[in-house]
């Protein structure tokens, strides 16, 4: 079978798994795909609706295909492989939330965490990448946009632009409301001055969200959201990290002098940046429990099929206790994980307070993952260190689920906060 666009409008894209000679698939369309909690009652949390089961399929069919070939080699290379984002927008992937009249899916945010989970079963970095776009960057500019905003950026970030979430700066990472970057208000215009780091698709990215204080006598209700275009003067990217894991994401500083933002491109109010950071990210977290437990997935599919072949002792290594074991404890991690995950995102489509959910699932997921990868390296023994074997690659990539996006300590004060009422 083979993915392709379906499409009534220029602007619109739809998924379509097309049938070749080896069978046939309906159509999916994800401006259908509803939660499956509308849809379904009393069922398991991972139970899925039919259309989200296609689309799933879908997802899975274009990593498999397209992704899968491409993974060593940009993992080597440290750099995404250009012809995998332009399909990332044709086949609807970097707008899914995004409403259905700004060229998006109309989908839900589950939809959304579905494709991540599938994404990073094969490549974390892709995972990522499209995690970023929808959770974070379309999410903002959905809740927080004005009329005009949507109306431009939207079906851009649907169609063909790449973007990025800019908070992090050098003195600022778990204490985000620390930033140095500065808005200076020169009457139609702000002139931004200062640097970012640890920037998800900064070389990418055409779009940022970014953060920076307009008042610093205000302390942190001085910060506030900018949408800043990288063809702005005074713009530009800097150092991209060598990273031990997801290494075909970008992660860049940006660095701004005397960067003219038109006002029309504050997202949400003056000095309510601390607001749009903070509730956005809730959602974004998330979504990096979606990547989690989908390396934990591919961790552990490449486990199981390992030591089913791999024989010592005259049988398969999967027929002596200990490592029957080790798989159960991976594969019930696992399932927790998930569970976790998919309760916040049901709970966020539901218009359901899901802080505390979001932060516990990013907390356990991102912890499974790494523990769920280290045991693959384990059992696969000499042959799970080298890179001619994947699960090297897993357990690299899980290590970052414990520091973006909020680090493991942040998630635990944020749960105690809510547990005790302060």
């Amino acid at each position: 079978m083979m993915l392709e666009v379906q499409s009534n409008h220029p602007e619109r894209f739809q998924f379509k798994v097309r049938a070749d000679h080896r069978g046939s698939a309906p159509e999916v369309k994800m401006s259908q795909i509803q939660p499956a909690v509308e849809q379904q009652s009393g069922v398991p949390l991972t139970t899925l609706s039919e259309d989200e089961e296609m689309f799933r399929a879908s997802v899975r069919q274009f990593a498999e295909g397209e992704l899968r070939p491409r993974v060593e080699e940009m993992d080597e290379h440290g750099k995404f492989d250009p012809k995998l984002i332009q399909q990332c927008f044709d086949l609807g992937l970097m707008g899914i939330e995004t409403p259905e009249e700004f060229g998006g899916a109309g989908a839900s945010f589950f939809t959304a965490i579905l494709a991540v989970e599938e994404l990073s079963r094969v490549d974390a970095s892709v995972g990522v990448f499209v995690d970023v776009q929808n959770t974070l960057v379309n999410n903002a500019l959905i809740r927080w946009g004005d009329a005009e905003q949507k109306s431009k950026y939207l079906p851009q970030l649907a169609s063909e632009y790449v973007g990025a979430y800019a908070l992090s700066e050098a003195g600022s990472g778990s204490d985000a409301f620390a930033m140095q970057m500065r808005a200076v208000d020169q009457g139609d215009h702000y002139l931004i001055n200062g640097q970012k780091l640890w920037i998800t698709n900064g070389n990418e990215a055409e779009i940022f969200v970014l953060f920076a204080n307009a008042n610093p006598e205000a302390g942190y209700r001085g910060i506030t959201a900018f949408i800043v275009e990288k063809r702005f003067d005074g713009f530009s990217v800097g150092k991209k990290e060598n990273k031990l894991g997801i290494r075909a994401s970008s992660t860049t500083e940006l660095i701004l002098e005397d960067c003219r933002v038109p006002k029309e491109n504050v997202l949400g109010e003056v000095g309510k940046g601390y607001k749009v950071s903070i509730e956005t990210l809730n959602e974004g977290r998330i979504g990096i429990g979606a990547q989690m437990i989908g390396i934990a997935r591919g961790a552990l599919d490449a486990a199981l099929a390992y030591t089913g072949e791999r024989q010592q002792f005259g049988k398969p290594i999967n027929q002596f206790q200990g490592v029957q074991f080790q798989l159960a404890e991976m594969a019930t991690q696992l399932e927790a994980a998930r569970l976790m995950v998919y309760n916040a995102a049901r709970m966020k489509d539901l218009g359901m307070n899901f802080v505390k959910e979001a932060a516990m699932a990013k907390l356990y997921s991102s912890r499974a993952a790494e523990k769920i990868s280290s045991l693959a390296v384990e059992l696969y023994g000499g042959y799970g260190f080298v890179k001619d074997y994947p699960v090297e690659k897993f357990w690299r990539d899980s290590k970052i689920g414990a520091i973006y996006e909020g680090t493991s300590n942040m998630q635990l004060q944020t749960i105690a906060k809510l547990l005790i009422g302060k």
